[in-house]
């Protein structure tokens, strides 16, 4: 027990090591992770560590969904909620019966079930490595939203075609009228437990707790409670977790205290990041074991097998997110949509995107090793064609993504506000209704208050730089702007330089000391990540 804690401990090291690698290199740090578990695999170091698909499903899956699922905007998630589902359901189940149809032809002795259950398997993209690479290009975040959303539907539509095609390969049998009506609801019991259970944690967060360490441990503890349920009555445990953190997500403001949320944020930020790092570096020491477990299958076929799958993959998304565009402009003479011409730069991108990741190497590695007291059929061949998938998707997608997306020179939605200008909105209304309160309803109290006096004069003073024309503001020669920040940044250090000292002197608290700092250091985070927010 404590060596292999140990050798988890040293994991994470190495993982710290490649992520400052990657962001060396500018590349998305899956993609390290990955390649950094095939250099360690072939030294052999972590050779009695694997991956344990109920480890992946219960520990790992519930959170890194709950944690995306409040990062995920609910209005971009409502407003593209068709090409969301679209990706997530139909173009899963297409892609999961292409894939069967082509390993049935091109393996042998690989019945049309087995080819169903590798489709579940390989059919759901994961998409932390593909909105990893969009926010590093700075891709319309258009595309971003779509494939976060995808990213949240299609693991539970992945998930119910295996369990199906599973058990059509234990039974002999398939029942397609059954099948589809199970289908459906699995999904619909699934996100009503979800919704049910979030809304019960809403309740108990507004009513009863006032505690914020509590606030973050019943945030960690959610995403299980709501797996577990909806898993014990054979629903979507994968589902459950989405609609339920969905639900929460949108109830934030009201259940949560401003403390609460602000360190909540950097114990999932910290705690997702390490779980990722973790799966994505298993992945890449599991070849070993799954190389030598081929059996009568060359390892030259099998590579063969899984390049074949591996094209058909890529050509049936991009078939796909190209097909989902035309059929968008069709379906926009009769219903409302979002976009009524998507083009087809942004279903390039989205459908080039479509790299697997640990939930098919989970789904996998949880095929029994025997039905009926036999061993089950080529269960190490669909293992390593799934990482063979895994491999040639993430890497080479991957890397050639960012190339794509700036090739194509995509733009976001015509009619959309650029993002500095947006902030410079923000900010001026935020100063408006600010005056506006202090003029109304507490002019007489100002005049007495000097503390509230000196915070009128600072709203005024905004004012005053924003009754300038936005665009004006913006368009602000590069050269003004870079010389504020330096400076500003300079007069922060200076401060840091004053509390340090002060610090030394006993008749100082050092926690009142501690929370100075934290403040200029929130300074520093908005002039390093906002252009003009402190102008």
């Amino acid at each position: 027990m404590q060596d292999n804690f140990i050798q988890f401990i040293y994991l994470i090291l190495i993982i710290l090591v490649l992520v400052m690698l990657a962001n060396r290199l500018k590349l998305a740090y899956p993609i390290i992770l990955v390649l950094g578990g095939l250099a360690l695999s072939v030294l052999n170091v972590f050779s009695n560590i694997t991956i344990d698909p109920d480890l992946i499903f219960f520990i790992f899956l519930p959170p890194l969904l709950y944690e995306a699922a409040w990062q995920v905007s609910w209005k971009q998630f409502w407003k593209y909620r068709r090409v969301i589902t679209s990706f997530a359901f139909p173009i899963v189940i297409l892609t999961s019966c292409i894939v069967a149809l082509a390993s049935n032809a091109l393996i042998p002795g690989f019945t049309l079930a087995l080819g169903f259950l590798l489709g579940g398997i390989v059919s759901p993209p994961d998409a932390i490595s593909a909105t990893t690479i969009m926010r590093q290009v700075k891709a319309p975040k258009t595309l971003v939203s779509v494939a976060e959303g995808e990213s949240l539907l299609n693991d539970a539509s992945s998930l119910i075609v295996f369990r199906f095609a599973l058990a059509a390969v234990i039974t002999g049998q398939f029942d397609f009228q059954e099948a589809t009506l199970d289908f459906f609801l699995v999904i619909i019991m699934g996100t009503l437990i979800g919704i049910a259970i979030g809304f019960l944690v809403y309740l108990i967060h507004h009513y009863l707790i006032r505690s914020t360490s509590i606030e973050i441990v019943l945030t960690l503890v959610t995403p299980y409670i709501m797996y577990y349920f909806a898993e014990h009555f054979h629903f979507s445990g994968v589902l459950a977790v989405v609609s339920g953190g969905l639900f929460l997500s949108s109830k934030r403001q009201t259940m949560l205290t401003y403390k609460s949320r602000l360190q909540g944020v950097n114990v999932w930020t910290n705690l997702s990041f390490v779980m990722n790092g973790l799966i994505f570096l298993l992945i890449g020491l599991q070849l070993p074991s799954i190389a030598q477990q081929l059996g009568e299958t060359s390892i030259t076929m099998a590579i063969w097998y899984g390049l074949a799958i591996s094209l058909v993959l890529i050509v049936t998304r991009l078939l796909c997110t190209l097909g989902a565009s035309l059929f968008t402009r069709f379906i926009s003479r009769f219903i409302r949509v979002a976009d009524r011409n998507p083009g087809w730069k942004g279903p390039i991108v989205l459908g080039w995107g479509g790299m697997r990741g640990v939930v098919s190497l989970a789904m996998a590695l949880s095929i029994p090793l025997f039905i009926n007291g036999q061993p089950f059929p080529n269960r190490n061949l669909v293992l390593f064609i799934t990482f063979i998938v895994i491999l040639v998707t993430l890497v080479f997608q991957g890397l050639t993504l960012p190339w794509v997306i700036r090739k194509l020179k995509l733009e976001d939605q015509p009619g959309t506000i650029p993002e500095q200008e947006q902030e410079l909105i923000i900010q001026k209304k935020i100063a408006k209704a600010t005056l506006q309160l202090l003029e109304e309803k507490y002019d007489d109290e100002r005049k007495q208050n000097e503390h509230l006096n000196n915070l009128f004069a600072r709203m005024q003073l905004d004012m005053n730089f924003f009754r300038q024309d936005i665009r004006d503001i913006v368009n602000t020669p590069d050269n003004n702007v870079a010389s504020f920040r330096r400076i500003y940044l300079e007069l922060l250090e200076r401060q840091r330089e004053i509390l340090k000292e002060m610090n030394l002197r006993d008749e100082f608290d050092e926690d009142l000391i501690r929370k100075y700092l934290a403040l200029i250091d929130m300074d520093e985070f908005r002039i390093r990540e906002k252009s003009f927010q402190e102008i």
